[in-house]
């Protein structure tokens, strides 16, 4: 696969298609990454609260003064267990400071084997819980830290914890297994091989207070995210299910770890796709983009962005749903992000088949898509330019000069300016793909066209790109200005197009709405 300019590689999505019109992203993994951490993170720690713990000021401070090394020797020397649990609990206040935890020296004290073997004291549900939380600490930091509990032999006694009668010890094991899982895809594999799956799905019931669910939940989408390699279809296949009725909650945590779970799982291959297809979630999954929770719409939004990436039966699965409805409002959403997000979804789209392009200018959208890309931060930009470009590529002549009507081509010539090369190539390949769809509509209609585009200001524009240091872009502007502007300068005033409703009009005949009638 090709990568392309700013680490993009694009993807060849509808086959019958010569262009690479339909998008996925290289540095998907990574940007997940960073949302997932704004949103909720990968890696949690759990930090002493007075109010659920009954931890004071006083306690604080002493666990603050405590060495590891202290409490490793009294665990050591004592046979008291409630000395014991006292040291344990000290251990797990330094592990729970908001500002620097004591991870490193707890680990380099040689108290990890030791809280381990604290998780088979099935006899003593609290020394189990206590040293699960203090575990669940160490594993949320970094690599480094997740590989010693990995090391200790830690896993599989968290996931013997998973069927403890003791609600809370169970669910500081989830926790814990959650932090090893977000790791990566090694330790997310490691988690799934000691057997998770089961013991976890069956712990989402009816009953099952709602801090429980929002980690379960949240450790399941950590078990379907990384790509390098991705979760085996096994491993999706199995959570997929319980993922699924995840969705029915109204909790919005729960809903954005189920949403991004999906996401993960969609950001793949066709058969991935499918399967979420099939799952017969796709529907709430839709309804979910009119959330009013931006944590539950962003998650949504990628996974039904993601799914348009597929082929044109996937895509059409999502605007069967009633997709379309939710764009106008997540194209003019209050976060830069989103409208990024609902361009590229766009984008996938209208590189689809004619019928989605009409299905896209029929739910009234283009001049949202207009709108963004004149005025929407860059990144939409780009992301729109696509959208405008792929519609021009693969839609009708009829359908590529309603983008003409509405005004599409002042804000697609001033991306001609930006210094994204890349950018700039996609939007030469709107305005020729416009021209040349003008052209088959008849000669005149393509002259009013080109004209609009010169009093534009694209025309200068595009001279000058005819210096540009890109081969592409310089060939691709000498071609426009060959093909479209050879004899320019003999044409008069009939050729000027007409203003009508704020459309133009290019003297076509034309039916009762003012619109061109080819």
């Amino acid at each position: 696969m090709p990568v392309e300019d700013g680490g993009r590689a694009l993807l060849f999505k509808n086959s019958s298609r010569a262009d690479d019109s339909r998008r996925n992203r290289q540095d998907m993994v990574s940007k997940l990454r960073k949302d997932k951490r704004t949103e909720q993170m990968l890696k949690r720690r759990q930090v002493v609260e007075d109010s659920e713990n009954e931890v004071t000021e006083k306690d604080a401070n002493s666990a603050q003064q405590m060495d590891p090394a202290q409490i490793k020797q009294i665990i050591d020397t004592s046979s008291d267990i409630n000395v014991i649990m006292g040291a344990v609990q000290n251990c797990r206040k330094v592990l729970s400071r908001e500002q620097s935890p004591l991870i490193d020296e707890v680990i380099d004290s040689g108290l990890l084997p030791v809280l381990v073997n604290f998780l088979m004291c099935n006899d003593n549900p609290s020394l189990q819980f206590e040293a699960c939380w203090a575990l669940t600490n160490i594993a949320s930091g970094t690599n480094k830290h997740t590989k010693a509990v990995v090391e200790c032999g830690a896993v599989p006694h968290f996931i013997k914890l998973l069927s403890s009668q003791h609600v809370n010890v169970c669910e500081q094991a989830v926790w814990a297994l959650g932090n090893v899982a977000g790791d990566g895809a090694t330790y997310r594999d490691f988690v799934v091989n000691c057997g998770i799956i089961q013991p976890l799905i069956k712990l989402v019931n009816p009953e099952v207070s709602t801090s429980f669910l929002r980690n379960l939940s949240w450790t399941m989408s950590n078990l379907c995210r990384n790509k390098d390699p991705p979760p085996t279809m096994e491993t999706i296949e199995s959570l997929l299910p319980t993922i699924c009725n995840l969705l029915q909650y109204s909790d919005k945590n729960v809903l954005s770890d189920a949403c991004w779970a999906l996401s993960y799982v969609t950001d793949g291959s066709n058969d991935r796709i499918q399967r979420v297809i099939a799952s017969g979630i796709i529907s709430k999954l839709v309804e979910l983009l009119g959330h009013n929770e931006v944590v539950v719409v962003t998650p949504a939004l990628r996974a039904v962005g993601n799914i348009v990436t597929g082929n044109d039966e996937q895509t059409q699965a999502i605007i069967s749903q009633g997709a379309l409805t939710h764009f106008d409002k997540l194209l003019f959403h209050k976060k830069n992000n989103i409208q990024k997000e609902a361009a590229w979804t766009m984008s996938n789209i209208t590189a689809g088949t004619t019928h989605q392009i009409q299905s896209v200018i029929d739910a009234g959208l283009l001049p949202y898509i207009i709108d963004v890309l004149g005025r929407g931060d860059f990144k939409t930009q780009k992301e729109a330019v696509w959208a405008v470009t792929n519609l021009t590529s693969g839609g009708t002549p009829e359908q590529t000069m309603q983008l003409v009507e509405l005004h599409a081509l002042s804000p697609l010539s001033n991306m001609l300016t930006v210094q994204d090369t890349r950018t700039v190539t996609v939007a030469l390949d709107g305005i020729y793909n416009i021209l040349t769809a003008a052209n088959k509509i008849s000669e005149e209609v393509c002259s009013k066209v080109a004209l609009v585009l010169e009093e534009t200001g694209g025309l200068d524009h595009i001279e000058k790109l005819q210096e540009h240091e890109n081969e592409r872009v310089y060939a691709k502007s000498a071609q426009i200005i060959e093909e479209f502007y050879k004899g320019e300068e003999g044409e008069d005033g009939e050729l000027q197009p007409d203003v009508a409703n704020g459309q133009f009009l290019f003297n076509a005949p034309q039916n009762n709405s003012g619109k061109i009638s080819f």
